[in-house]
């Protein structure tokens, strides 16, 4: 089929055309392939609304999905061609950020491999969040554009006009194709306008009219929200993507038979963070223009929609002013209006209003008083929302809470991106894993096989190389192939606590100028992208691209100890660092990160995880048994008391510990501030002396002892190994089809 497309599109054989011109030829051969697959099948339909979706490149996971890997690589090898040169040449979509977008992401992947009828619904952001690059050692943030002539999206002829008040713009639908694995095939669909334009962007920069919604509205991923016009475009954007879509389900659920007064029978929205909350009252509100009375309405739209619940974060528990949504979406204030006032007649509790005493209207609160489910996404997070954050409402609502572990697509985190240790698992067990990653655990057998074990270290020593040439080639970086990788990718953020991890850094820096040299050599690596406006968090980037060159410069410390910071960390560059690591650091404060999904890709790919007992490295823990995961920290009930009693004091930490001052004062020291900006490192060492609101000092010494002993351990490669394996036969209950056949058997219930 590929020949013949190259043949129809170029009059040339296929070994006589150029690596892009397959590259079009094959995304023209899948588009058909999957469009065979496309099913309408299923009276009820699920939509999972969402602001982003990080689906990284899709070429190699479609064929995986479709079942044409084997036979596309070996057709192009062939013809002297190689379809991992191939697949560089793909540009990465620009349509999430981190964790929440991954997730979404690898859920659609799932739900089309488990057959389920379901789409996403979004937004097609034309320049993404940013592209990351660094210059004089600070984060620079410059526009991504990732849609070329030739790309995924098919331009659909659907349109719907919205309205912001009486301003009036008209939608376009575009769909890019989700094949699940030798299963049916779903879509995304991406809204957009076409008076878009990425030339009021100025150059080499983010910045761009803000009022100008006709052309920004769909310009970037999370517009920076430091000023009022930031924080409208914000809205104009989610008010832009729900209406969309409560007018798609409308129309998809009449063309099913719906008489809208059953609309729950044709449709379930699964409603992804506080983004698209407007869903509820919009779909209000069109069942109303329908002729259904409000109570009526109300009572349909809160059968038909479920939320996740993914942070405890007060900075993600969207609380917009009411002015706001006067100005932006005024037809909405009515009906936000009647879902508060009844609230309030039944439960008198201003804890649970919708719109408080301040006149914000939070989000959250629509969500919990009008779905049908609340789900956290780990154990430990679902607990402490039902005990903690949102205690009021699972007193009203005990039913409504439920569970739902995060997963991850292990073919794209195991075929796709580690074909040697694919292969390896397969020769031991056959690979009935591809599709039921539980079968995972038949690795087991194999914990005391010497061969296996040798073969394991052997896949992880060849996937380090892969990576070391990879940051040679992109970012003229040279590591040390057998040094240790230990690693931290994720969003910057100060609950993550990479500052945690820097400080580390320092210890090792200043431990080896005083003459403890490590057996092994130790590569730190960082990869994560900071807000724009969050200062903080740039400034800790900022710390780690001077210790970077500080310590990489360094004749006496470089043989042992490496820094490397990951430029535009992104789903392509995760699929090169993840299956190389050997320690995962997933350091976020107890009680903080919801769940997290990096811990389960590095598992699978067998890293051991260094990590606090926070989001899902409990339920790793339990797994993999204390003997194969390094944790330490303060637990999340510790962290909740401090926090309730307003007892920590960083400065207490700091002037009374004299290694904690020593290590915090490092980034003081003039040889730092030649390679940094002063203004930068004293406002992060004053934020941590001073405040350290995640509680880096905290738990930092338990750190240092705990990752000494990783270390350590290391060095025994036999009992490594199998650390290793244990870990992956374990991943298999981090499945992202296990986590959607949850969702679908308690919330969604399509047939």
């Amino acid at each position: 089929m590929l020949r013949e497309i190259c043949k129809r599109r170029y009059g040339r054989e296929l070994r006589d055309c150029s690596n892009q011109e397959i590259y079009y030829a094959l995304l023209e051969m899948t588009k058909e392939l999957s469009k065979k697959r496309e099913s309408n099948e299923g009276k009820k339909k699920l939509y999972y609304i969402s602001a982003e979706f990080l689906i990284g490149k899709l070429l190699s996971n479609n064929l995986i999905n479709l079942g044409v890997f084997e036979e596309v690589k070996k057709v192009l090898e062939e013809n002297g061609k190689s379809l991992y040169e191939i697949e560089e040449l793909e540009p990465e979509p620009s349509l999430g950020n981190g964790g929440l977008g991954r997730l979404a992401a690898c859920f659609l992947d799932s739900i089309a491999a488990l057959g389920l009828n379901g789409d996403g619904v979004g937004l097609n952001y034309h320049l993404g969040l940013f592209k990351q690059e660094f210059e004089k050692n600070s984060q620079k943030e410059v526009s991504n554009p990732w849609i070329e002539n030739e790309n995924w999206l098919v331009k659909t002829d659907k349109t719907y006009d919205i309205y912001f008040g009486e301003r009036k713009v008209v939608s376009r639908m575009y769909d890019i194709d989700v094949p699940g694995y030798e299963n049916r095939t779903n879509k995304l669909h991406l809204f957009d306008i076409e008076s878009v334009d990425e030339s009021i962007v100025r150059p080499d920069s983010i910045d761009f009219d803000k009022k100008n919604i006709e052309k920004n509205l769909t310009l970037f991923l999370y517009p920076d929200d430091g000023d009022e016009d930031g924080r409208l475009l914000r809205i104009y954007q989610q008010y832009f993507m729900v209406s969309n879509a409560a007018q798609l389900i409308l129309d998809e659920a009449r063309a099913k038979g719906s008489n809208l007064h059953d609309l729950y029978d044709y449709a379930v929205i699964q409603i992804n963070d506080t983004h698209p909350t407007m869903v509820i009252p919009e779909l209000i509100r069109l069942l109303n223009k329908e002729g259904i009375l409000l109570d009526e309405a109300v009572e349909i739209v809160a059968k038909t929609c479920a939320y996740t619940n993914h942070t405890i974060l007060a900075e993600a528990l969207e609380k917009w002013p009411i002015y706001y949504l006067e100005r932006v979406v005024p037809q909405l204030l009515p009906i936000i209006r009647l879902l508060d006032k009844k609230v309030k007649d039944k439960y008198h509790d201003e804890a649970v209003d919708i719109i408080d005493k301040n006149n914000l209207v939070h989000m959250a609160h629509i969500d919990i008083h009008y779905g049908t489910s609340v789900n956290g996404v780990a154990y430990l997070h679902t607990e402490i929302l039902k005990n903690t954050e949102l205690n009021r409402f699972y007193q009203l609502y005990p039913n409504k809470f439920n569970n739902k572990t995060n997963g991850i697509t292990f073919r794209r985190w195991l075929l796709h991106c580690n074909e040697e240790l694919t292969s390896l698992i397969e020769s031991c067990i056959g690979d009935g894993f591809k599709k039921d990653a539980d079968k995972l655990e038949e690795l087991l057998k194999f914990q005391n096989d010497t061969e296996v074990l040798k073969k394991l270290l052997d896949v992880k020593k060849a996937k380090k190389h892969q990576l070391a040439e990879f940051l040679k080639e992109t970012q003229n970086i040279t590591i040390d192939e057998n040094a240790i990788l230990d690693v931290q990718v994720k969003r910057l953020h100060e609950y993550k606590r990479q500052q945690m991890n820097a400080l580390y850094v320092i210890y090792k820096y200043l431990d080896i100028k005083k003459g403890n040299k490590p057996t092994t050599p130790i590569t730190v690596l960082f990869g994560a992208k900071a807000a724009p406006a969050y200062t903080i968090a740039k400034d800790i980037i900022h710390l780690i691209l001077c210790l970077e060159e500080l310590i990489n410069n360094d004749p006496e410390v470089s043989p042992y100890l490496k820094v490397v910071m990951v430029e535009n960390y992104n789903v392509s560059k995760a699929a090169k660092i993840i299956p190389a690591c050997d320690i995962s650091e997933q350091i976020s404060l107890a009680s903080k990160e919801a769940s997290g999904t990096s811990n389960m890709k590095f598992m699978l790919n067998g890293a051991v995880t260094l990590g606090t007992m926070d989001g899902a490295n409990v339920e790793i823990a339990d797994l993999v048994g204390k003997e194969n995961i390094y944790t330490f920290g303060e637990s999340s009930e510790a962290v909740i008391e401090h926090y309730a009693k307003a007892d920590y004091d960083s400065t207490k930490y700091y002037a009374e510990d004299d290694e904690i001052k020593e290590l915090v004062d490092f980034m003081l020291k003039k040889e730092v501030l030649k390679l940094g900006d002063t203004r930068k490192l004293l406002d992060l060492h004053k934020e941590i002396a001073g405040k350290d609101w995640f509680m880096a000092l905290l738990d930092l010494k338990d750190y240092i002892r705990v990752k000494e002993i990783a270390l350590k351990e290391y060095e025994d490669r036999q009992a490594w190994a199998k650390k290793m394996l244990v870990n992956i036969a374990k991943a298999g209950f981090f499945s992202s089809d296990r986590t959607i056949a949850q969702y679908n058997e308690d919330i969604w219930h399509l047939a």
